[in-house]
């Protein structure tokens, strides 16, 4: 899948929980709206704010806070399919809530080659 189908099909799928995502649709998905935040948040940066301990932390803009609501539910969707894509429920992917080992978990079955064939969530999108 092409990364312009791929979007393509980011947004098109905006709400569908249901089917399947093949890894290209979910990493350029996920590339796309990363440097779409970046350049928003360049654009227009968030107020500084200084900690008690004299440290600096970046704000968050307005634009890539208001991106960043607006891809939320496709975001969650595209993980949704992905995990169907290496059969296993979208349910997976609160796995993530455990430190570390969580993470590398869900990193793993992102990265999996998809379950060849139908599998119980429908048949491959390829």
């Amino acid at each position: 899948m092409s990364f312009a189908a791929a979007i393509q099909s980011f947004f098109k799928n905006y709400a569908n929980f249901k089917g399947r995502a093949r890894r290209s649709e979910f990493w350029y998905s996920l590339l796309f709206v990363g440097v779409v935040g970046v350049v928003l948040g360049l654009v227009m940066p968030g107020t500084p704010t200084m900690l008690p301990d004299g440290t600096m932390i970046a704000g968050v803009g307005l634009l890539a806070s208001l991106w960043q609501l607006a891809v939320l539910v496709p975001g969650l969707a595209v993980v949704w399919r992905r995990l169907h894509d290496v059969d296993k429920g979208g349910p997976y992917y609160f796995i993530g809530l455990i430190p570390i080992v969580g993470a590398i978990l869900l990193l793993v079955q992102f990265a999996k080659e998809g379950t060849p064939g139908a599998n119980r969530f429908g048949e491959p999108v390829k």
